[in-house]
């Protein structure tokens, strides 16, 4: 069986995010990827599994920097999104 490594431990929820990274020019911030329901766990599989990267930046608003972490998709990530199994195929 061919398939790539990245994909063998996938589940639902990592393609969820996928689908949401795919659609963000400039990828999303953590804290609102937490808000819609994702789990910071799920967020640190794709990165690990090299799907998604984080990326710091900081950000200045009324004279305060904060910090912020971006997720964005991978060309990895978007073919992964790709190649996800239809769940008729299974």
């Amino acid at each position: 069986m061919a398939t790539e490594p990245e994909n063998q431990s996938l589940i639902e929820s990592h393609r969820q995010v996928l689908k949401v990274l795919a659609n963000a020019l400039r990828g999303h911030d953590v804290n609102t990827l937490l808000t819609c329901g994702f789990k910071l766990e799920t967020m640190a599989d794709l990165v690990r599994n090299g799907l998604a990267t984080v990326q710091v930046e900081s950000v200045e608003e009324r004279g305060s920097k904060i910090e912020v972490a971006c997720v964005s998709i991978t060309d990895a990530g978007r073919r992964a999104l790709e190649n996800w199994p239809s769940p008729g195929s299974l």
